[in-house]
């Protein structure tokens, strides 16, 4: 059976992170999109946006191609996107995926769920910056979010990645109700993810929040990339069970 996928990228990346997992996608006879969101296009004005105006996006473009029975994905903190977007998008859904992302709780904004170092280094990139925007240093790329590639990706990846808008980790939205969403819920988790600690903030506290078990997917956080086959069999298994 053909599927719609809507892979929404995590902060600092565009719709381009998804293409190695697109590719593979299409060609089980899938359609794909991966759309890049307001202020993370490269050379954009990150200023003036808010975290609603991401997922906003996410709702105008499935609406303005009309796609029905959409499985909408979000990696990392698109997870705030997705759950923003979704319902508005319930009865276009076929289902939602998590993929190693951030489950908004009430009254809590990204910045909210990540350890005291990461908030104080937003604090001090977004100061820094002059336009409110985080940057991510190579040495926490290169240790905690890719660590499973050869130097030569991991540097040619980062040189790719943009300014994220310091608003996007800060701002809110309403946490998804999945049982008044009539959609099925999934949460996908990569099994070398370590962009977050052990412990009380592992991932695995995302999928809590969801009451589902998490499907494992081989990888580092950055496992579009580095295991692009065994993401996209995860993602396809994880669909096919929603079914």
């Amino acid at each position: 059976m053909t599927e719609t996928f809507v892979l929404i990228p995590g902060a600092w990346h565009g719709g381009w992170t998804w293409r190695p997992v697109a590719e593979r996608l299409r060609a089980h006879g899938h359609r794909v999109l991966t759309p890049t969101l307001p202020g993370l296009a490269d050379g954009e004005d990150p200023r003036g946006y808010s975290l609603a105006d991401a997922g906003d996006f996410v709702v105008d473009l499935i609406a303005r191609y009309d796609l029905r029975d959409v499985t909408l994905i979000g990696h990392s903190w698109a997870g705030y996107v997705i759950t923003h977007a979704a319902p508005r998008l319930a009865d276009r859904l076929r289902g939602l995926v998590y993929w190693s992302a951030f489950v908004p709780a009430e009254g809590r904004g990204l910045f909210d769920e990540v350890p005291p170092d990461h908030r104080e280094l937003f604090t001090r990139t977004a100061r820094e910056s002059g336009d409110n925007t985080v940057v991510l240093p190579y040495e926490v790329w290169r240790e905690k979010f890719i660590q499973d590639a050869p130097e030569p990706v991991r540097h040619l990846t980062y040189q790719l990645l943009v300014r994220q808008p310091f608003q996007y980790f800060t701002e809110t939205v309403t946490p998804l109700d999945p049982d008044s969403l009539s959609v099925p819920v999934s949460y996908v988790l990569s099994t070398d993810d370590i962009v977050m600690p052990p412990g009380e903030l592992a991932w695995d506290r995302f999928a809590d929040r969801l009451g589902v078990s998490p499907t494992a997917a081989p990888g580092s956080h950055e496992a579009c990339f580095t295991q692009p086959d065994g993401l996209a069999e995860a993602l396809l298994a994880t669909v096919s069970a929603q079914h």
